[in-house]
């Protein structure tokens, strides 16, 4: 009769150490869900708030495109440092980009690269992509060397730059598109 009730004891502790290891267990893979849904919403509300900054930059016509990669017309890529860029504002573009490519004609002595320019005097035209994001079209009209520079901004701020000039051999650019910074006066 004591073995009999020593194996019911032993059974009924075995089954509530089952029974709570199962809880356990249930209640973790609770905790595991909801964490996974909550990560989702708030990498989706991250992308949102990702997409309305790129708008308000293109909108307001104040921003960087920071180039990453150039692809010269005919030549390998090549990786450049972030110091490269393109800084827009309503009032001027700047750029500072490389040209590695062929020219048709040079001017005599020059150093700088035909890509790096001021311009108060230029068309500026934003449009919207087929499927997202903006096609921007700036034409400087007091360069003579560059043409055109067709920027292809994604939605997520993902951007790629075509230079066309008129003396050289066309450059693409593969970057992001940021804030630009003002710089403060003392």
């Amino acid at each position: 009769m004591v073995r009999y009730w020593h194996m019911l004891i032993v059974k009924s502790y075995h089954m509530k150490r089952f029974l709570v290891l199962k809880t356990c267990l249930l209640f973790a893979m609770a905790l595991t869900v909801t964490t996974s849904l909550f990560a989702q919403q708030t990498k989706a509300q991250k992308k949102a708030e990702k997409i309305a900054q790129i708008k308000s930059l293109i909108d307001a016509q104040n921003y960087v495109f920071v180039a990453q990669n150039a692809f010269p017309m005919g030549g390998r890529m090549r990786n450049i440092t972030p110091d490269y860029n393109l800084t827009v504002a309503t009032d001027s573009v700047v750029s500072y980009l490389p040209f590695f490519g062929r020219a048709y004609t040079a001017d005599f002595g020059a150093t700088k690269s035909p890509l790096d320019f001021k311009t108060k005097s230029f068309d500026y035209t934003a449009k919207p992509g087929k499927k997202d994001g903006w096609i921007i079209t700036i034409k400087p009209k007091d360069n003579k060397g560059v043409q055109s520079m067709n920027l292809t901004v994604s939605s997520e701020g993902y951007a790629s730059l075509q230079v066309t000039s008129n003396d050289r051999s066309a450059m693409s650019f593969n970057g992001y598109v940021t804030e630009r910074k003002v710089k403060k006066s003392k």
